[in-house]
């Protein structure tokens, strides 16, 4: 039997785990803002960073290397500490992508155990993420009333965040590759 991941086989210990989710909440809000200043300086402002998706990918990868509960606080703590410092996301968005990153963390270190391609489990992560937030999204607008955020943010999110959503399908398994020949675990 051919081993599909080494990291799904050995977890960090608690430290390690608590350790990875700070570096990834870190890369979570020093990403936006290093693609908002390229954003910038070619004249497409924020845009890029729609486009890009960069706060999902620390998230994402930490979920996979470090486990759900890595990958879930720091989807959780991420727009928080980044709305904190930086303003962004906008405030009435921090709920929605905490619900989704947190998806996607918890999601991708569920599924860094099975035994199914890496492609395949990105798609996954970001499908149960993207799902979550819509269905969030939905209950919110009517059920709280909450104005702020248009239904349509749903479709928007999708169709402007799909160059990042492939760039997540070729980056993600090149690290995650890389980092099991590291074998970091030991």
């Amino acid at each position: 039997m051919t081993k599909t991941f080494a990291l799904e086989y050995r977890r960090p210990s608690v430290k390690v785990q608590a350790m990875a989710a700070a570096v990834a909440v870190v890369a979570a809000v020093a990403l936006p803002q290093i693609i908002h200043v390229a954003g910038a300086a070619l004249g497409v402002g924020s845009g890029l960073g729609e486009m890009l998706l960069p706060m999902h990918l620390p998230v994402l990868l930490v979920g996979f290397l470090a486990g759900p509960w890595a990958g879930g606080a720091a989807g959780l703590l991420a727009p928080l500490v980044s709305l904190g410092l930086t303003g962004m996301p906008s405030q009435a968005m921090v709920p929605f992508i905490m619900i989704e990153l947190c998806v996607y963390g918890l999601t991708a270190g569920f599924l860094s155990g099975k035994t199914m391609p890496m492609l395949g489990k990105v798609i996954a992560a970001q499908c149960a993420g993207r799902l979550v937030r819509a269905g969030a999204i939905l209950l919110a607008v009517p059920v709280l009333g909450i104005s702020a955020v248009p239904v349509s943010v749903i479709w928007t999110s999708i169709s402007v965040g799909i160059y990042g959503l492939v760039f997540q399908w070729i980056l993600i398994p090149v690290i995650l590759s890389w980092v099991e020949k590291q074998d970091v675990w030991g």
